[in-house]
């Protein structure tokens, strides 16, 4: 048989599905590290672009760190915060994930600061508002769109990126694709192909849902196509 034909046949058998390691509870451990690593990546990156958006500050290093992170990889990363005072386990996965989510959290928050119409931000000066004010009553309103556009990036890239965990038996949906090459692509190929079409589905599913998302709160003057896109490809140039 093929490997498709297998990979049909290894998706179509409930005990893959149903059992302690099969794809429910796999896919359950999945979503909660990408969760886990995605709201550590939140917590440090949004505040960071925030500020730095706001005091206009930064703006060529923020673009040279994102782009130096994204040339290490997670893989590497994976591997080594293990070996370090981090320990094996959950957090390791979680850090080296976050790490990989930070640079598209960083640079959209701080773009949507920076692409605030300084009219308005003149006009809200004018109208008595502080510097704090400005920042929490204007500019993160505006920057909403911005943010949410960096949280899907982030999220769908972390749960692509969540497969290697794997490599350091870090659970998640990489152990099924593992487990699949340990037997072999004679014997495991099916199983590694519905492995990964597994999380393609789920990148697909998470885009889907956090693009309907990032539209709702989206102002509608805002939503002419490839305004935003434009504004994260402006980053890594």
């Amino acid at each position: 048989m093929s490997v498709i034909q297998d990979a049909f046949i290894w998706l179509n058998d409930p005990l893959n599905w149903t059992l302690p390691d099969g794809i429910i509870a796999r896919t359950r451990e999945h979503l909660w590290i990408t969760l886990l690593a995605v709201a550590l990546a939140c917590a440090v990156g949004w505040p960071i672009g925030v500020l730095l958006g706001h005091y206009g500050r930064g703006g060529a290093a923020l673009v040279t760190l994102a782009n130096v992170s994204r040339a290490v990889p997670t893989v590497a990363l994976l591997t080594i915060f293990p070996l370090t005072a981090i320990g094996f386990g959950e957090r390791a996965i979680v850090l080296a994930l976050a790490v990989f989510a930070v640079p598209p959290l960083l640079a959209n928050a701080y773009l949507g600061i920076r692409e605030v119409d300084p009219q308005v931000k003149e006009a809200a000066l004018g109208m008595g508002l502080s510097g704090r004010q400005l920042l929490t009553r204007v500019e993160l309103p505006l920057a909403v769109p911005y943010l949410a556009s960096g949280f899907r990036t982030a999220a769908v890239q972390v749960i692509a990126t969540a497969t290697l965990a794997a490599f350091v038996n870090g659970g998640g949906l990489g152990m099924i694709i593992s487990r699949g090459f340990g037997l072999g692509l004679a014997s495991g190929g099916g199983q590694v192909l519905a492995g990964g079409l597994i999380v393609a589905v789920l990148c697909l599913i998470a885009e889907g849902l956090l693009a309907l998302g990032e539209r709702a709160v989206t102002p509608r003057h805002l939503r002419a196509p490839g305004r935003m896109s434009e504004g994260r490809a402006s980053m890594t140039m």
